[in-house]
């Protein structure tokens, strides 16, 4: 009973839903602008550097994976607390670290 009156409940929402005829398109995407795209990739090759640098490092299996966590969910605010608060030079072995 209770999936028969779900199932009511989510077809009248269907056929309530007003739909248009009129559908626009933007034929030009790249009309955005450029400057989200090289900060984005800029953050992008950022992010990289941060995930080879703790793959690197020294720390527990556990604390890897939450700062690639950190840095993968937060991209911008996942940077600068990495680099502010990760102690770097702490975990470094075997190899130099970013500077």
């Amino acid at each position: 009973m209770l999936l028969f009156i779900l199932t009511a409940l989510l077809t009248s929402l269907a056929m309530a839903a007003p739909v248009g005829d009129d559908i626009s398109i933007e034929s030009n995407a790249i009309n955005y602008g450029t400057g989200g795209g090289i900060v984005g990739l800029i953050v992008l090759i950022l992010d990289i550097l941060v995930f080879i640098e703790v793959f690197k490092s020294s720390r527990p299996p556990i604390h890897k994976i939450l700062w690639c966590l950190l840095v993968f969910l937060f991209p911008i605010g996942g940077l600068i607390i990495y680099y502010l608060f990760s102690n770097r030079q702490q975990y470094t072995s075997n190899y130099e670290a970013l500077p």
